[in-house]
């Protein structure tokens, strides 16, 4: 990578454990990956409707994510994610298998998964 390049890369607003809500759509998570800017296929950025696709030169998260159909994981860029203000945990199932508890606000990660 271009030194330049990274260092006109936003930097991430969120991080591991904290709980995050969609901007536009009605579900939030808590986040278990950040990636510094878009790295999923074309296929899946050409499904989302042209106006609303975001940047890809931005942040990336992946959300263990709930709405109040179902539970399931999300990729979204950091211009849809605002802070979960509820204070309330998300209940997904693969939550325990990441995170070890929950303070309130955020979710401790596991000590095999911090690197």
């Amino acid at each position: 990578m271009n030194p330049q390049t990274s260092l006109s890369m936003p930097l991430a607003r969120f991080g591991i454990g904290e709980i995050v809500r969609h901007r536009l759509l009605d579900f939030r998570g808590v986040i278990f990956d950040v990636d510094p800017q878009f790295a999923n296929s074309d296929e899946w950025y050409e499904a989302i409707p042209e106006v609303m696709r975001p940047a890809k030169d931005q942040p990336f998260y992946h959300l263990l994510a709930e709405n109040a159909e179902a539970s399931y994981v999300a990729y979204v860029s950091q211009q849809n994610l605002i802070p979960d203000e509820t204070e309330e945990p998300v209940d997904h199932p693969a939550i325990p298998t990441m995170f070890d508890s929950f303070d309130g606000g955020r979710y401790q990660l596991r000590p095999e998964h911090r690197h």
